[in-house]
């Protein structure tokens, strides 16, 4: 008769205990810290979309529609953010509401990917230390964190392609390295800048593996299966717009017009507008940015490997190597900045509470890093109080983009919907794609940004031709002229003029019927009769033309 003998389970060791204790709160702690920003966004799901994101919820929506990008609306962007905006569309819906809940829970993902990066480096502590302070960073007004801009779909895809790549320098697969390929040629899919992220990782798998650890066959091995995976989303994204047949406008606006875009501040210029926006940026949370610059200080002390060190100097330059084309420095663009801040934030307190714990100062001591670091988060949401807990969605956004027609826009796009049949057109003149969003009408123009055409750049001549012929070709049964000067940005005077002049022209075809006017803190709608005899009291007023007839 055989008999099964069970062992016996031998009793966890007081230290095991410990631990797993210890990471259990640090679980239980990072999931309520993303619930406390999340639900900080939830309160907020309602602000009205700004104009990139206006731009990304438009062309997600024709998208949706089987229009290809590039068709119906010009962008300088790469297609990645139109087509994740498409999905959150499909499970959301094509509301604010619905866009800013998907980008509540990218912003989610990306915490616990900052957190999975950190851990790697500085243990559990420094992972939440890192979560915490990219949450608190990226849900700033200062980074316009609220808004689904590009760069928070550059970082959640590059962090997912940094992470799978680490692992996969410790795995034969190949098939690991081939999808941290995919997910950093995402990243640039998403926005441009995101291509250094990419570059980053194939510069850390080369160093990583360098023949004296590993073969030369297997090194070219690793790294064509990663080269191909960075490749393959552009490559496929080329081919698609190639049997679309709008190639030739996608190059000219992603590359062309980009680059002569990207040309047009000087180096100077760009370090005096990078040390102006990065004090905007810092002051809200300063003490966690000086928590974060410690980080670099204690790399002096710390035994890391050498490569672990390049790894993670590397990254925090890289990071804001993204930031630097064009030299505009823009706030949202730190965003890309922000894990690089929260890695250093985490290894600067999990580094300074070792040396404590080495000394053995004792318990409250040893506590002091991370209640120092929690008082400063403390510390910036309480500096941000009005726009995180007490400011409506509306007035919220009214304070972030002062003199901004966004409000305005969700009532002008619901007045031209009802308005129109599904086959009408409609013009904007101005950079407010979020109204053709709104209306859920096509655009009578590509040019969804009057930008391109004020600009002192060369195409800007040709690019204001094409955008008349195509308005006069269509004639859009609405035209929408946006008064704010935020919204057109003239720097090219003689351009303003010549298209000021023929605007005046053409719309002597159109009868007005309507005006937004944003008086004091609240938006006066007037529409048909009552539009034609009011007076605008500010001077960025929206103006709605019907065509006569």
């Amino acid at each position: 008769m055989a008999v099964t003998r069970l062992k016996e389970r031998k009793p966890a060791r007081p230290h095991e205990e410990s631990m797993r204790h210890k990471n259990l709160l640090i679980y239980v702690v990072l999931l309520l810290t993303i619930a406390l920003f999340a639900g900080i966004r939830l309160r907020l799901l309602n602000m009205p979309l700004e104009r990139d994101e206006g731009e990304y919820a438009y062309m997600g929506q024709l998208m949706l529609h089987g229009i290809p990008p590039y068709k119906l609306a010009y962008t300088m962007k790469l297609p990645g953010t139109h087509a994740a905006y498409a999905v959150v569309e499909v499970l959301f819906g094509q509301t604010p509401a619905g866009i800013h809940f998907g980008l509540l829970l990218v912003n989610a993902a990306t915490m616990l990917l900052v957190y999975r990066l950190a851990e790697r480096l500085s243990g559990g502590l420094g992972g939440l230390v890192a979560a915490a302070a990219y949450g608190l960073l990226s849900t700033s007004f200062s980074v316009l964190g609220f808004a689904g801009h590009a760069t928070h779909f550059v970082v959640i895809s590059a962090l997912a392609g940094i992470l799978l790549l680490l692992k996969a320098l410790d795995s034969p697969k190949l098939w690991m390295l081939l999808l941290s390929g995919i997910l950093l040629g995402l990243s640039f899919l998403m926005k441009q800048p995101g291509i250094v992220f990419a570059i980053f990782g194939g510069l850390y798998l080369l160093g990583r593996d360098w023949p004296r650890k590993s073969s030369w066959k297997e090194l070219m091995a690793k790294v064509g299966c990663y080269g191909a995976g960075v490749l393959l989303p552009f490559a496929l994204t080329c081919l698609i717009i190639s049997l679309a047949g709008v190639f030739k406008t996608f190059w000219f606006w992603v590359f062309d017009y980009a680059g002569e875009y990207a040309s047009e501040v000087s180096f100077s210029i760009g370090l005096q507008i990078l040390m102006k926006t990065f004090t905007t940026i810092a002051s809200p949370a300063v003490e966690v940015w000086i928590i974060a610059g410690l980080g670099f200080a204690t790399l002096l002390w710390d035994r890391r490997p050498r490569i672990e060190v390049g790894f993670i100097v590397g990254f925090s330059l890289i990071s804001l190597l993204a930031v630097c084309p064009g030299f505009f420095f823009r706030e949202h663009y730190f965003i890309m900045v922000l894990p690089a801040a929260g890695v250093m934030a985490g290894i600067a307190v999990h580094s300074i509470t070792q040396v404590l714990v080495q000394k053995r100062w004792g318990m409250p001591w040893t506590l002091l890093p991370i209640l120092l670091f929690a008082a400063a988060c403390a510390t910036s949401m309480f500096r941000q109080k009005a726009f995180l807990f007490e400011l409506d969605p509306s007035a919220a956004c009214q304070e972030t983009y002062d003199g901004n027609p966004f409000p305005e826009a969700i009532g002008i796009g619901n007045y031209v919907h009802a308005h129109t049949s599904p086959d009408d057109r409609i013009a904007v003149l101005g950079s407010e794609p979020e109204i053709y969003f709104y209306a859920r009408r096509h655009s009578a123009t590509g040019f969804i940004y009057i930008y391109g055409l004020m600009e002192p750049q060369k195409y800007a001549a040709d690019m204001q031709k094409e955008m008349i012929s195509e308005i006069e070709a269509a004639q859009p049964k609405f035209v929408i002229y946006i008064a704010s000067r935020l919204s057109w940005l003239p720097r090219n005077q003689h351009q303003l003029l010549a298209f000021v002049r023929w605007a005046q022209g053409y719309l002597r075809e159109y009868e007005l019927v309507g005006i937004a006017d944003r008086v004091g803190d609240h938006t006066v709608y007037l529409w048909d009769d009552a539009a034609k005899t009011y007076r605008p009291q500010s001077e960025s007023a929206v103006w709605v033309y019907r065509r006569k007839g």
